[in-house]
């Protein structure tokens, strides 16, 4: 597991020791990953963090065009392996979560636990305010290598 701020790391160890996830992957609503679980290789953490965030991003402007609440989170079933994909408040901002689970535990399970995560990540969260976001140094680098993953060029 890999967390770029400390306070992250207690809720999510908990999450995964309890929900049996195969992958987690936390990140701001704009992408930027805050912790990870599971990945091999950090291509793949960049290029599902701009899924997913695109993917919440998508959803969230459907549910305002059809006049409806926020979906707060969606699930993938498949044969071998579900997801997760849930936008949430902290009091750093709106994050989302991405996790991925086979059959050895249950979506309810892992809901469960998610929504635990998400109440200890409020109260570990520090109070102070959050500084402005700075790009990294290979920002372009890293979005060009994931610009060529996901479209192959």
């Amino acid at each position: 597991m890999r967390a770029l701020e400390p306070w992250v790391e207690r809720p999510l160890q908990s999450f995964l020791a309890e929900s049996a996830a195969r992958l987690t992957l936390l990140m701001t609503a704009s992408g930027q990953v805050v912790a990870q679980h599971g990945f091999s290789r950090s291509l793949d953490v960049m290029t599902a963090a701009a899924l997913g965030a695109g993917i919440v991003a998508s959803t969230e402007e459907l549910a305002r065009l059809m006049g409806g609440a926020r979906f707060e989170a969606l699930v993938h079933h498949g044969a071998h392996q579900s997801c997760l994909l849930s936008a949430f408040a902290t009091p750093r901002g709106r994050w989302i979560g991405l996790v991925v689970f086979g059959p050895e535990t249950s979506v309810g399970i892992v809901q469960l636990f998610f929504e635990r995560m998400v109440g200890d990540l409020g109260a570990a969260a520090p109070r102070e305010p959050v500084a402005a976001p700075a790009l990294a140094e290979d920002f372009e680098h890293e979005l060009n290598a994931s610009l060529k993953a996901l479209f192959g060029r």
